[in-house]
């Protein structure tokens, strides 16, 4: 199985800027309705909120633009479980002219499952783990994204440190 198709949607006037790309903010808007999406293919759905009182938080993300994107164009996100445990969740998403391979941007998440009450860290339920899994054993042959991990930063040999001020 391939990455999954998460979200398409067309690339709307009102987000682009003046130069008529999408604005580096809606980049992030459409990676989150994928997580949306990924969210209810999961089973984590609003009927699932409102049951268990468990929803999925961001930790921590990396935005990588790698190609303009123009207003009107129709884009897709490709989402790959990289890897999760009892409790979190590491995912790459992907934006792509709708039915094209050149990767536009890239976008890794982790995510915390919690409970809403507390709130606090919260395990899978098992039907959302096996679900996980048979995810993970589909993407099992899929190459790791070349921007995984990144590490934002100048080169050591280029990098001069701005003084810190207390």
């Amino acid at each position: 199985m391939p990455a999954l198709t998460t979200y398409t949607t067309q690339v709307h006037p009102d987000w682009v800027d003046y130069n008529g790309h999408l604005r580096d903010a809606f980049y992030l808007l459409i990676f989150s309705y994928a997580t949306d999406a990924l969210m209810d293919t999961l089973g984590l759905d609003s009927e699932n909120r409102e049951a268990s009182g468990h929803s999925l938080f961001t930790l921590e993300l990396h935005l990588n633009y790698l190609h303009e994107v123009k207003r009107g164009a129709d884009v897709e996100v490709h989402t790959q479980l990289i890897a999760h445990d009892a409790k979190r969740l590491h995912l790459y998403h992907s934006l792509h002219l709708v039915g094209e391979e050149r990767e536009l941007a890239g976008n890794e998440q982790m995510l915390l499952h919690v409970d809403l009450a507390g709130p606090h860290s919260a395990p899978f339920t098992e039907a959302t783990l096996e679900k996980l899994a048979a995810i993970s054993a589909e993407q099992a042959d899929l190459a790791r994204p070349a921007l995984l991990g990144r590490v934002i930063g100048l080169p050591p040999s280029q990098a001069k440190k701005a003084p810190i001020k207390p």
